[in-house]
């Protein structure tokens, strides 16, 4: 990866993100190709959309055409969202992903264990901390030992729709929303 690209490359996204109030995730050029990935800000419910993505897009590719020289030879960009699944790589993606269940993957044995689940309970700029599912026990590792990490989805069951819980969740929804609209008169 060259710093010097990337260094390049924060400095141009750094105004168009703060206008948009975005943020940059990550950024690595490696093989010709420039990837660029944004988020919100952590904590808001939303996460980045298409329109975010193509209007960055359409405006880093014009800062680009203007600076020719920012980075060396032909190069594909390509910006996008971290997804539901997020790579961690940095003590900020570790800090920032604190409370949501995580895989890692360790580049030889830790504690013998090579790779763990759980929820990340902690981070700092050095060391991660998590509370393992099959255990809960808490185990805390030096960052620099990560060969992969990542956040993992956890998809929640829906009851079949004609299903008794089905029904009392919409009851309940219909309440809830009967509820709502007579306090609002």
């Amino acid at each position: 990866m060259s710093n010097s690209v990337t260094d390049t490359i924060s400095a141009m996204l750094a105004p168009i993100l703060a206008d948009l109030k975005l943020e940059l995730y990550d950024l690595d050029f490696n093989g010709g190709i420039l990837k660029v990935t944004l988020d919100t800000p952590a904590g808001q419910a939303a996460g980045v959309d298409i329109d975010q993505i193509a209007l960055v897009t359409r405006l880093l590719g014009r800062e680009l055409d203007h600076n020719e020289d920012a980075v060396p030879g032909r190069f594909t960009l390509e910006v996008t969202s971290p997804g539901l699944e997020r790579t961690l790589r940095t003590p900020h993606h570790f800090a920032r992903e604190v409370g949501k269940e995580v895989t890692i993957r360790f580049t030889s044995e830790f504690n013998g264990r090579r790779r763990l689940a759980g929820l990340l309970v902690a981070a700092t700029d050095s060391t991660a901390s998590v509370r393992v599912t099959d255990t809960a026990e808490t185990i805390e590792f030096p960052l620099s030992i990560v060969d992969k990490a990542k956040t993992v989805f956890v998809w929640e069951s829906q009851p079949k729709p004609n299903s008794k819980e089905a029904a009392a969740k919409r009851a309940a929804t219909n309440k809830s929303t009967s509820t709502q609209e007579a306090s609002a008169q």
